[in-house]
Parts: C-alpha cells; structure tokens; sequence
C-alpha cells in the first residue's frame, strides 16, 4: 500500500466530566475514580502527512512541546514500534504532524489525550492489518488515563483509573458554554493535593453510578477536585457563579480543572451566556454541545 504524501485531516474532540467521583488511592498512586464523560463538539485539527524518514512535530500554540514530550508524538511513535512488533512490517516510513490547538491546554478537558487517540485510531485505520480495539486501548492507555475514553469515543462511565469504561446511553444532547479562565493546572499536583477524606461526590452519587439511571444536572453535577483547583485558581467559583446566573441547568468544573462548563437547554440560551461572558477578556469563552 503506497502511503507516500497521503494526507490527512482530522478532528480531535475535548471533552467533559459531568460527574467525577473521586473513590480511593492506589498503591501506584493512581487515584480511584467514576465519572461520566462525554466528547463535546470542541476540536483541535490534526493534519497527518506520510512523508520523510522520521515523527516530526509542528504546533501552533505557544508552550505546547513540539518534541517527544508531546502525546500526539508518543502516539504516532508508540504505534510504529507496536505494529513493527505485531506486524513485522509498517507500510509508511515517517510522518509530518501539525497540530493546530484549540482546546486550552492545562483544562481538564482531555486536549493532549484526545490528540494522542485521535493519531492512534488515524493510524490504525490506514494499515493493511489494524492492532484489535483491546490491543490499541492498551497503547492508549499507556499514554494516559483519558486515551481508552476518547478512542471509544461515546458517552461512558469511566471507573478504575479512567479505563475501565461502560457505554452510558440516554443522556441528553446539551448545549453548553465552556470557559476557560487561563489558569493552566496539572492533573498529578490536584490529584496529589487532594483529601479523600474530604470528597463528598461518591455518596451523591452511588445511586445513578451503580444503576446507571437517568443523569440530571440538577442532582448529579459534582467533581471532587473542584475545591482542589478553586485554591489555586479562584475564577472557577466565579464563572460556576455567572453561568448559573445567566441560566444554566448547572454548572462544574471539568476534569482536574481549570475550565468550566454550564448545560443549557437550547443553543440560543447557550449563544446568549456566552455573548454575556466574553464581556471578561481575561477568560477563553467557548460554545459547543455534547456528542451523543
């Protein structure tokens, strides 16, 4: 298969925790968690060239690495020598990424991880002999938590450390505003800053968890780092605060932070909140809805 020059041009999905449970602490230091997590119509673009003799990497957003730091890198070459292994044989020899961000980085919604999915499926789709779904989540997972989730792709409730996912069907196509407010936190210093014996999520929500019933906003919005991040970045209480204000269902903080995230019933009351909050020139103001 001559994969010469080919080109390709790809969408890769943030997305949001509209619960996480935060449940106990490994002896690894992995955290224990359940949450509900959905893709939302929020992308960065990928462009994959097969070109050239090695992985190069070039990114629009300043401070993002361009190196084997960066996890769209560690996919394209983790998937080269897994398939080299699997296969013996890999029908491109180098590839030119160019990442062009969108998603804010440091958010708490999942922009380096779905960049790493997103070449990893890319990659698998375009081979004489795709790796099994099991084998590429495994890949995935070797790069982070979030990878399996956005290789599946749907609404699911994630357990474990993130990896174990159930399929979550019925939950309703929100429209919603998400704002970043510039503060970017790293996931391991929240997890690490966090005190078990202070979450209150698990409790809230062992009933929808366990039977995987009807999500309400209303009653199921919570995140146990969400008071974690608020001490290191005060605006996510402020915007929680201004989004419910102009009309949302609710509204949480997704991830390990800083962004947040306000649910509305139609788009037009989504549009309205979020014309409202571009007023604050300092936050990042986004508009998109949840992919069911």
């Amino acid at each position: 298969m001559a994969m010469a020059d080919l080109t390709l041009d790809l969408l890769s999905p943030a997305k949001i925790n509209l619960f996480l449970s935060v449940t106990g602490r490994r002896p690894d230091g992995y955290h224990e968690l359940a949450s509900l997590m959905a893709c939302i119509d929020l992308y960065d673009r990928i462009v994959l060239t097969y070109t050239g003799h090695d992985i190069r990497l070039a990114c629009n957003a300043p401070g993002v690495p361009a190196d084997e730091s960066n996890l769209a890198y560690r996919a394209a070459a983790l998937f080269r020598n897994a398939y080299r292994e699997r296969r013996g044989h890999l029908p491109f020899a180098g590839l030119a990424i160019q990442l062009h961000k969108t998603i804010p980085v440091g958010a708490g919604l999942g922009g380096g991880s779905s960049n790493a999915a997103t070449i990893l499926k890319a990659l698998n789709n375009q081979v004489p002999m795709p790796l099994r779904p099991a084998h590429l989540a495994a890949l995935g997972l070797q790069l982070g938590a979030d990878v399996p989730f956005f290789l599946h792709g749907e609404p699911a409730l994630a357990t474990g450390i993130g990896e174990q996912l159930a399929p979550w069907t019925g939950l309703p196509a929100y429209s919603l505003v998400v704002v970043y407010p510039g503060c970017s936190l790293a996931t391991g210093e929240i997890y690490r800053s966090l005190n078990l014996r202070l979450t209150n999520c698990e409790k809230k929500l062992k009933g929808i968890v366990l039977n995987q019933g009807i999500f309400d906003a209303a009653e199921h919005l919570c995140n146990d780092l969400e008071s974690v991040a608020m001490r290191r970045c005060p605006d996510i209480a402020l915007i929680k605060k201004e989004l419910n204000r102009l009309g949302a269902l609710g509204a949480l903080m997704s991830g390990s932070g800083s962004s947040v995230f306000g649910l509305f019933t139609s788009a037009d009351e989504a549009r309205n909140a979020r014309l409202r909050l571009t007023a604050h020139a300092e936050w990042q103001v986004f508009q998109a809805k949840v992919i069911v």
